[in-house]
Parts: structure tokens; C-alpha cells; sequence
């Protein structure tokens, strides 16, 4: 027989995993401005440097806290559905170096 992906188990797991971002998400969003601050600050080919560097960062953390917050609201309502979390990286700590993607716009 042939190994079908949707086990029980592994619909419990990605019940599990959306629940546990969700709370994470809502408990940590905040950790997107730090984490934007220090992309956009390293990123080569932005125009701004120094404070305008922070500024842009301090804006992006701000639009993708409030991206995160609402993705983990989202994941927490709906974690009984097992699809995959709607943001990426799953928790904010994850991959600290990379921009986030929120699935679904």
C-alpha cells in the first residue's frame, strides 16, 4: 500500500503545529520590529542607511507585526482545520535572517 500523507497523526500534527503558532504569533509579534530592523540594515542595495535604515525598519517591523498578530488570530480560530500555519516561518524566532511571507494575499 501506498503511504497517504493525511494519517490521522498527521493531521493531529498540523492541528498541533497551527495551534501552537497561533499562540505564538499573537504572544510574540512584537519581535518583527527588532527582527525587520536588522534585515532592513543589512540589506545592500537599500537606499536609506543609519537612521533612516532604523526608521524603515521600525515601519516594515510595525506592518508585519500587525500581519503576524492577526496570522496567529487566524491560525487559532482555525487550527481544528490541519492545513500548514499562514505565515512564514512558522514562529517568528525561526530564521531570524529572512524577511517573513504571509500566505494567502
Amino acid at each position: 500500500m501506498a503511504d497517504i500523507e493525511t494519517t490521522p497523526s498527521s493531521h493531529f500534527d498540523k492541528s498541533k503545529l497551527k495551534l501552537s503558532s497561533g499562540l505564538a504569533n499573537i504572544a510574540t509579534g512584537w519581535i518583527e520590529f527588532p527582527k525587520n530592523i536588522n534585515i532592513v540594515g543589512q540589506q545592500e542595495n537599500t537606499p536609506a542607511s543609519g537612521m533612516a535604515a532604523f526608521g524603515l525598519g521600525v515601519l516594515q517591523g510595525g506592518w508585519y507585526t500587525i500581519n503576524r498578530m492577526g496570522c496567529g488570530v487566524f491560525d487559532l480560530l482555525t487550527f481544528m482545520i490541519p492545513t500548514n500555519p499562514s505565515v512564514d516561518p512558522a514562529f517568528v524566532w525561526d530564521d531570524f535572517s529572512r524577511e517573513s511571507k504571509f500566505m494567502g494575499y
